[in-house]
Order: C-alpha cells, then structure tokens, then sequence
C-alpha cells in the first residue's frame, strides 16, 4: 500500500508539471528541471488515468510509435527525406529480469527542442486545457475527453516508476534523452544514439508487475495491434523447416526447430484493400483470421468503403446464427486507423446487426471513447445510418440478382432482417422489398407475392386478410391439415423473433392479422358468412358438457361446442392466440408484463356434427357414456402432447381394452 501511495503522489507531481505553462526550454550539456506547483484542480486527472484501464498504455505507446513512422514514409515521399529509410518494424522488448519494458521505432524521431516542445511544454497546455474541459463533466464525458489532449505518452506513467525517452531526429541533429520518475524533476542529456527514431523504456513498477510478463504483453499486442499499418516485432517464435537432402527412418524429411523474429501484425488487412482487387476466398481467409476458432463459413459479406460525409471502411460478416442468438454478440471489432478500439459497438452499429461478424474502421471515432459518448456523437449516428443502408442495399441485391440463392440462404438471415424491421423504421421500409414469407410447402414469397396468392379464399367477412401460421408443423399436423383442406396457406414461423415479427406486420399492414392454427377451430379463424348448423340441440349439448368436465382440469380447460364438418375431429384443443402469443415473447423478455408466470390455459372443443359425439350424446348407458367422453378427451389432449403421467398409462390400457 505504500508504494502505491508513494507512486500515487509522483504522478501526481507529475501531473502539476503538466499544467505548469510557464516552463522554459532547458537544454545545454544536461538540463534538469525544478518545477514549483500548486495543488489545486488536478486531482481529477490522477484519477481519471488510475481508474482507465490500465492496459491502454501499451496500445498509447505503439501508436504513437506507428504515427512517427507513417511521418517519416510521409516525408520521404514529397522528398524531405533522402537515402534509404531501412527496415521500419516497430520493435517491442520485454526484460523480465530489469523489470523493463522497451518500444522502439524507425520513424522521424525528435530533435532536444521537439522533446521540450512536445514532451513538455504542449502535455503541459493540453492538461490545463483539460481541466478547462473538465469543469462541471460526468465522469462518462471525461473519459470521452481525454483521447483528445494528446496526454497518451503519459498513460506510461500508470504502470511505471520511470520512463526514460531515447530520440534522434531525422534532422541532422545530435541525440537526446528525457527521463523522469514521476516527481517534480526531469532530466534531458545528450546520448550516443546514433540510428533515427525513438525508444520509450518503461521500469514497470512494483504494483504493475503483470506487464513484466511475456504472455500478458503478447496478449495486449494481438488485442490491440493485430492490424496496425507498420510491422511490430515481439520476440520469437518457432517453427519447423525440412532439412534439405536428409530422410529419418521412415523416409520422410527430417525437419528442424527455427527460431524467427514473431511479428504481430498483419499490415494490409482486407478491408483496407479494394473490393475489386479481393476474391470470394481472401473474404473467408480474412474471416478465418478474425475468428480462428469458428469453423463454419460466413454467408457472404458487406465490404464498406465510404470517404463523404465521414471516413469508414471495414468488412461485416453474416454468419450462420444459432438458435441463443445472444452468445454471438461482440463479435464486431471497432478500430480507428487500424488501431483497436472495442468490440462493444453498441451505439455506432445499429442494435440489429450487433449479431453480425467483422470489422469496422474509421478515424473519425476517437481512440478513449465512452458508450455515452457514442450514443451521442453525430458522426456516429451518420455511421450507424451508413451501415444500416449499406446492408440493406446488399440483401435487396442479392435478392434482385439471385433470388435462388436469396432463398437458399433465407432460414439463416431472416433473424438479421425481421431483427431490423421490429427495431429499425428506415431498414423496415428497406426491408418490404426483400423480406420473405414460408409456407409449410417450403415456397417462398415477398410481401406481396404472398398476399396476391391468399387474398381471395383467406380473408374473413369483415374484409380482414388473415395469414394462418404454424410453428412446429410436426406437432401442429392436424390443424395445418384441416386448414390445407379448406384450401387454406399455412406459413411456416418457427424463428425466434417470429412473434415479435408478426406483431410489428399486424401494425403496418392494412386489415391483416396473423393467426397459428391452432388458435381456434378454422371456421372461427377465418370466419365466412355461412356457417353450419348444429346437429345438436341445445339441451343435449347442456347434458354433456359435465360428463366431458368431469374428465379435465377446469383451472385449464374452457369446454366449448362448435358447428364443425363431420370430417373434423370430434374433440380438439385450441389456444387463444392473444395469450399465448404474449406468453411466448414475455417468457422471450419481450413483453415485460408477466405473462410468462400465467397459467396456460385452452379450449376444449367438442365437434356437434360428429358421428361420435352424436352418438356419446344419445347414449344412455352412463358409464359407456363416461368411456366415450374419456377416450376422446384423452385423444385431444395426447394429440398436443398434453396427456402425461398415470392419465396417459390408463389411456394406453384403456385403448388396448377397446381394441
């Protein structure tokens, strides 16, 4: 705890020296600084850097690292800089043993006056211009601002006790050193440097030592680096080569251990090349590259590629969703310049497509960025706006230029698009013209395909277009049969936002509703101006309804009769569509009204025109009549798998003694 609280109070020194704008410009054979501050107004700073996440430091340090070299390539090409420019790898070192750290680059480097420059004296400016920022911001809002102060190079300072700069400028100009150790005092002297660039050393202190780890630094360095635009070297890694001319005993080439430089990076990623110079494989490669652990392939890709209004480009992915679609969240990687940022895009991709795969970049998200921040940034709206059209636009093409393969792939990115229409107004009114329906035929049909097909027979007497469903045509057989026999369409709905779906359909389209086919007898489905009458009498149905009573739970089931065809069944069970709709998207979390802690409840409807239940009627013996009422009712229940337990043993005897 002390030494914390000592490396506490040294970056906190540290950090009076940044707002000290009276600081002057000390360099001769060795220049050492003294610097008198006050302690007003910079705690918030300490603080905001001791509570970020600590690890960002390392990513701060590399991008810097990468900003001097694409200089010094900038440079070189309008001829500021002559000769060859040699080898530009960033070079990371870790000495566990001095506890030090090391991140050396090839690029402009820094002359004695640019170190006071912008070591010093404009870290110093930009913290009181901070401050000025600071004043009256959440803690949210503050760590939106800090990315943008140039305070980076300073994050080294939250894992060490000292850092000591090592610079020599493209310029002809003699090397320099700045170290300091978080105090009030730093020391600039010259150094026997000799090749162009910089080297950052960090002495990791007693209370960071993890990032004196090997595996920790590697971790951050493929978490952060793994796409940056300039080569960077960590290490070593082994591989095994033939032996050339030797065979071992089985005959095959003999091979050996080599040990290779280990680079990070790859420095060309595929969404920073064009379209057109990019195959159908070099998209799955890429793919294979992000998720080296995912072994199904992609369904096809978006390549973004825009420079007006903002700057963005990336690759998304749609991959092969399952059915607990939450698990495949954070699977988008946000970078800016190729630097990582997050893979919590929440806010910059619209909420629909977070299930998607891949990766988007651009410079105009600023690398320390909060979820509120996000939220509220324009640019970010305009991005969100962007991303939402761009697949929008690739979807209606597919579906325009291959509608086989449209349908091919519908099953696995329907979740992609209904997700959209229920949640996104503009992708809805995108989507009417590529979104498709299913039926139970395994056909498929657009919006309007599917209501031209059903508009005569499946609307209802008060001029209502109703779309008979199913979502489980095995379980549901029997009523998808009744409704093909009708001449009726069933759909096909087993998807897991289906329901969510179908209410947002029912709003935006006029006069239609969708209805499962079980919901209730299909006369009463699609109701027509004729219906059939009752074979029986009022008093007999007034007689048998407790004779069928006695033989369910009431709490369950409501017995009701119905003027069916005689070729219907004699009993069935329907489910109010309303209730079990809500049920089903509140046990979903989608209705937050508690209908999931509802009991189900059913009708049990007994068929008046069939021969059965006529003669269970006109039957005098009660106890054959009982039998009667028992097996059909069981007959009903077992057909929704809603016969379990001892009922459905007695059933089963029950059966084999009528038999």
């Amino acid at each position: 705890m002390g030494n914390r609280l000592r490396h506490f109070v040294s970056i906190r020194l540290l950090a009076h020296a940044l707002i000290l704008r009276s600081f002057k410009k000390r360099f001769i054979t060795m220049a050492t600084g003294q610097i008198n501050v006050k302690t007003e107004n910079i705690f918030p700073i300490i603080k905001k850097f001791l509570y970020s996440d600590h690890e960002i430091f390392l990513r701060e340090l590399i991008s810097n690292a990468v900003d001097a070299t694409t200089k010094l390539k900038g440079l070189a090409s309008m001829g500021d800089v002559t000769g060859e420019l040699g080898d530009l790898t960033i070079e990371v070192k870790l000495d566990p043993k001095d506890k030090t750290l090391h991140v050396i680059d090839h690029g402009i480097g820094m002359t004695s006056s640019e170190v006071d420059s912008y070591i010093n004296q404009i870290a110093f400016s930009s913290a009181e211009e901070f401050l000025e920022k600071f004043k009256g911001k959440s803690e949210d809002e503050t760590n939106a601002i800090i990315g943008h102060f140039g305070l980076g190079f300073y994050s080294a300072f939250m894992v060490s006790k000292k850092v000591e700069i090592i610079t020599k400028s493209y310029k002809d100009e003699p090397a320099v050193k700045w170290e300091c150790d978080g105090s009030p005092e730093y020391t600039m002297t010259p150094n026997k440097k000799t090749e162009r660039g910089t080297e950052i050393i960090l002495h990791i202190a007693d209370d960071s030592m993890d990032f004196a780890d090997e595996n920790r630094i590697l971790t951050l360095l493929k978490k952060y680096c793994k796409f940056l635009p300039v080569a960077i070297r960590f290490g070593e890694e082994s591989t095994w080569e033939p032996v050339e001319g030797e065979k071992d005993k089985d005959g095959n080439d003999k091979t050996k251990e080599v040990k290779k430089p280990r680079i990070i990076n790859n420095t060309n990623p595929a969404w920073r090349r064009k379209p057109a110079d990019l195959t159908e494989e070099d998209y799955k490669n890429f793919y294979r590259e992000l998720y080296p652990f995912t072994f199904e392939e992609p369904l096809f890709n978006i390549h973004l590629n825009v420079d007006y209004p903002f700057n963005l480009t990336g690759i998304l992915y749609f991959p092969k969703v399952k059915k607990n679609f939450e698990i495949q969240r954070e699977k988008i990687q946000l970078y800016s310049n190729q630097v990582f940022v997050t893979d919590s895009v929440e806010g910059i991709v619209p909420e629909f497509l977070t299930l998607m795969h891949g990766v988007i970049d651009s410079p105009d998200i600023p690398l320390n960025v909060s979820r509120s921040y996000l939220q509220s940034d324009s640019n970010v709206k305009k991005i969100s706006n962007h991303i939402s059209k761009k697949v929008a636009d690739k979807l209606e093409e597919i579906f325009k230029n291959n509608r086989e393969e449209f349908e091919q792939k519908w099953d696995d990115i329907r979740i992609f698009i209904e997700y959209g229409m229920v949640s996104d107004e503009k992708f809805y009114e995108r989507a009417l013209k590529f979104v498709l329906l299913k039926n139970t035929a395994g056909k498929y049909f657009t919006l309007d395909e599917y209501k031209e097909l059903v508009k005569d027979n499946q609307t209802d007497k008060n001029k209502k277009l109703v779309y008979l469903y199913t979502t489980n045509a095995e379980e549901q057989h029997s009523y998808v049969q009744t409704a093909t026999e009708h001449g009726y369409d069933v759909l096909l709905m087993d998807g897991i936002l289906d329901q969510h779906f179908m209410n947002t359909m029912e709003q935006k389209l006029d006069k239609t509703s969708f209805a499962r086919v079980d919901a209730d007898i299909i006369d009463k489905l699609i109701e027509k101006e004729d219906a059939l009458p009752s074979l029986l009498s009022e008093e007999d149905k007034k007689k048998l309804q407790p004779v069928i009573e006695q033989h369910i739970d009431k709490n369950r089931f409501h017995v009701i009769f119905e003027s069916l065809s005689a070729s219907d069944l004699p009993v069935l069970i329907t489910q109010n569509e309303f209730m079990r709709r809500m049920r089903d998207m509140s046990a979903m979390g989608g209705s937050g009204f508690g209908f999931d802690n509802m009991p189900e409840s059913y009708s049990l409807v007994v068929n008046a025109n069939h021969p059965l239940v006529n003669r269970m009627a006109a039957e005098t013996d009660t106890e054959k009549q009982n039998v009667m009422a028992k097996q059909l009712t069981d007959l009903a229940l077992l057909s929704q798998n809603l016969l379990k337990g001892q009922d459905l043993t007695e059933f089963i005897k029950r059966s084999v003694d009528l038999i």
